[in-house]
């Protein structure tokens, strides 16, 4: 007989019933057992639909966490609560699944690292994207060394206009940002995973709210309220690796342009590259001769046990809930996911301020003594 994982959730929104509940629902070895959320409404109804029969609704997180048949807590709340809640689950001796970003800042994030260290509970974060079918044999290739040194790399998330006008997308004191922060940070992460590269050098971003200020936009969602947008449209940015490698991030939720696509990377590595903007795109040089290969990927998802097929969401909760049953490792590790935050941060600060933002104290006195030359000369 094996174990159940009793499950709770926190924050019955959206991304909890469009990716969480239906995943986790499919996997035997797990119960939804306590729901909460702010509006009663929601929790009892997830908790109906997707709860075991004595499953709890609560409507303050804290209670949730006192009951003892939970296990495991998912946060799939706004960006601002996220470090709070996900350090008070861990406290609670929960393992704890928070969705994306890790939170809001660099330091948050810093403390939730700290925490599932701290208590010796398991943290990851909600990047699903790595699962992809497209994704997970990328990384394959990556992991064999197909590319060699990849030393330039684009994170793209570009939509021409599919600004989300519900919930707090558009509140950057709930959210920390718009499109870097939302769907910036998938490609970022997948970037960064691919490489396996996770010691950035220094950063110089610009983002921009142009595209907000019209009224009566397209949209794919209805037009917005340009007086609750006061977050980014778009955001750009460099960053350079400590190993010389420099990344390329675009992202948007409103730009003219026709060239879309989002959680999608292009690698370009001494044996080799890749790319995702049209179906998986592999490329190289054999005999003095170029080549293109295109990876055909069956369907949406990655197939498993039976060949049955799983989405990325529901390859995402199995891998999670398999990490807790054995005591692995989780395939998003929250040390990752905090390079993400501390590399979003920087392009947010570096777009204030007009300079590039340096990880390194070294390099930031390096940078100010040759300003000072300049000055002098």
């Amino acid at each position: 007989m094996y174990k159940k994982i009793r499950i709770g959730i926190i924050g019955c929104g959206g991304i909890a019933n469009g990716k969480h509940m239906p995943s986790l629902s499919k996997i035997d070895e797990v119960e939804l057992v306590a729901f909460c959320d702010l509006e009663e409404e929601k929790a009892r109804k997830a908790a109906q639909e997707f709860g075991t029969e004595d499953a709890k609704v609560y409507l303050d997180y804290k209670e949730l966490l006192e009951d003892e048949r939970v296990d495991v807590v998912h946060v799939c709340t706004p960006n601002h609560s996220h470090a709070e809640i996900t350090i008070d689950s861990l406290e609670a001796d929960k393992h704890v699944m928070c969705e994306k970003p890790m939170a809001k800042t660099a330091a948050d994030a810093r403390r939730m690292v700290e925490a599932a260290k701290r208590t010796g509970k398991k943290l990851t974060i909600g990047y699903q994207y790595r699962f992809r079918a497209d994704s997970w044999h990328l990384h394959k290739l990556c992991e064999r060394g197909d590319f060699g040194d990849i030393y330039y790399a684009k994170a793209h998330a570009i939509r021409r206009r599919a600004v989300p006008t519900w919930g707090v997308f558009l509140d950057e004191e709930k959210q920390g940002g718009g499109s870097l922060i939302d769907i910036g940070t998938h490609s970022l992460d997948m970037t960064l995973w691919m490489m396996n590269n996770y010691e950035p050098k220094a950063v110089l971003g610009t983002t921009y709210h142009k595209l907000g200020k019209k009224k009566d936009a397209a949209n794919a969602w209805g037009s917005w309220d340009p007086e609750k947008f006061t977050v980014e449209d778009s955001a750009f940015g460099m960053i350079t690796m400590k190993n010389g490698a420099t990344i390329s991030l675009e992202t948007s939720w409103a730009l003219n342009t026709l060239q879309t696509g989002e959680a999608m990377c292009t690698l370009c590595g001494t044996e080799g590259g890749a790319d995702m903007m049209d179906g998986l795109r592999i490329n190289g040089e054999d005999f003095g001769k170029l080549y293109t290969n295109e990876v055909q990927v069956d369907g949406k998802g990655v197939a498993f046990y039976d060949a049955d097929e799983e989405s990325d969401a529901e390859h995402e909760a199995r891998l999670w809930i398999d990490a807790i049953l054995n005591d692995k490792e989780p395939v998003v590790k929250p040390e990752q996911a905090l390079v993400v935050t501390e590399i979003l941060e920087a392009i947010y600060e570096s777009a204030k301020s007009g300079k590039a933002v340096y990880f390194d104290e070294e390099e930031k006195d390096l940078d100010k003594s040759v300003k000072t030359n300049k000055i002098l000369q």
